[in-house]
């Protein structure tokens, strides 16, 4: 009878370390996988702070009385730079979306500079890679939701408070996205 009581305690333990580690190794799965969505924002981030330098020079020329906005946009460029954690970084480059925005709309203001070749490629380069940094942005707090969520269900949540896997932070936009920029002629 004591033999079959210890056999029952022995299979209930190794049947909740297998679990434990199930649900560990999954946890460190998504955790890579947001870490990897993460990167891949990086990438084209890095794409569109790369394409800044040469897009401000070719409007240098033509906003000669709009140099705030340069200065705007070079500052926002240095401060996504020099962020080091996740919530720098995106917090910089909410401030460099702002104004990349302020830029556009002055921009309208010189049509010389809009029919510039080079300016216009600059643009479209720009543009598409905005629309990278959404879908990877997109892609990035699906995989946070779906970390997030795994670490806060049960039996997880006890694993994860175990070996300290806290949630991740959404990439959220800064407040003046919500609002269209007012272009004026």
């Amino acid at each position: 009878m004591k033999i079959k009581g210890w056999v029952i305690v022995v299979v209930i333990i190794v049947i909740l370390v297998i679990v434990c580690i199930s649900i560990y190794n999954k946890m460190v799965k998504l955790s890579n996988q947001v870490d990897e969505s993460w990167a891949q924002v990086e990438n084209q981030l890095q794409r569109r702070y790369d394409l800044i330098p040469n897009l401000v020079e070719t409007a240098k020329g033509y906003m000669k009385f709009e140099q705030e906005t340069l200065i705007e946009v070079t500052k926002a460029r240095a401060s996504v730079g020099s962020a080091q954690t996740i919530n720098e970084k995106i917090e910089a480059n909410n401030q460099l979306t702002s104004a990349l925005s302020r830029l556009l709309v002055v921009v309208e203001k010189y049509p010389e500079l809009k029919a510039n070749e080079n300016f216009v490629t600059l643009m479209a380069e720009l543009s598409g890679t905005e629309n990278r940094i959404a879908v990877e942005r997109q892609r990035y707090n699906e995989k946070v939701r779906e970390y997030n969520t795994y670490i806060k269900s049960f039996p997880a949540v006890i694993v994860s408070g175990l070996f300290g896997y806290s949630p991740k932070e959404y990439f959220k936009s800064v407040e003046e996205a919500k609002e269209a920029p007012k272009v004026q002629f």
